[in-house]
């Protein structure tokens, strides 16, 4: 009865040590195979691909961005970080990366599309969003919108509603300043300032369309150019006109 009482104890102090050693051997598996995952040497990102209708960023730039700090393993690349990388670009919109296995970065990138120029130093994009680049990387001319830093939507509001009435009968705006005092004014294509004031702007507006050909048949536009129509009255307009100078 004893020996099989030893027989016993010996199996099972057997048994706890072979676990234990099951647990170390797998502690050591899990550590050895964290060590390779984590390390790039091991398991290193090696190709970045870009993808995205680039017009005023260029590749290299992104690349140079991403590559500004440590990429990290395949697997402990942090995809996030990586995106606020690239999205702070100045031309960069939005950025979406994900892991291609085994080794490669996919990276697609959107650009800000500009549609003006605001307060002459930054730019206003698609979204209404404003934002900062360089604005001699723009080939096309871009109306200037001028307005409180608190009141883009205001201005972008003012600018539409009056561009799309203009259009429709061949103007098109150039610069549009709004006031503090929510005031308005515009200069046309044509070089043409017009003042519209804090109300009934769109009636103001179609007012000047109305008078246009009245102003090009007076005998002051024979030999001079219209300049400025002021439309803060309730009817009428104050013109003004410049000397048109001769072109050499």
């Amino acid at each position: 009865m004893a020996a099989e009482q030893r027989l016993k104890l010996v199996n099972f102090w057997s048994g706890v040590m072979v676990f234990c050693l099951t647990l170390i051997g797998l502690g050591v598996g899990i550590y050895q195979l964290n060590e390779v995952l984590t390390d790039e040497q091991q398991v290193p990102i090696a190709s970045l691909s870009v993808q995205g209708e680039l017009i005023y960023t260029d590749k290299s730039e992104i690349r140079q961005a991403l590559l500004s700090k440590p990429l990290g393993s395949f697997f402990t690349a942090d995809v996030d970080s990586l995106r606020q990388r690239v999205e702070a670009l100045p031309w960069v919109q939005k950025v979406s990366i994900r892991k291609v296995w085994p080794d490669r970065l996919s990276v697609f990138v959107s650009e800000h599309q500009p549609q003006a120029l605001w307060n002459a130093d930054r730019l206003i994009n698609e979204q209404d969003e404003v934002f900062r680049a360089d604005v001699t990387k723009v080939s096309v001319q871009l109306p200037q919108l001028f307005g409180p830093e608190h009141a883009v939507e205001d201005t972008l509001s003012e600018f539409y509603r009056l561009q799309k009435m203009l259009s429709v009968n061949g103007f098109s705006i150039r610069a549009l300043r709004l006031t503090d005092r929510f005031a308005v004014s515009l200069v046309l294509e044509q070089g043409i300032e017009i003042k519209l004031g804090r109300e009934a702007t769109l009636e103001r507006i179609k007012r000047f369309i109305d008078l246009f050909p009245s102003m090009m048949n007076h005998e002051n536009s024979k030999e001079n150019k219209v300049d400025t129509v002021d439309l803060r009255y309730d009817t009428g307009a104050a013109v003004a006109w410049r000397e048109a100078k001769s072109e050499s």
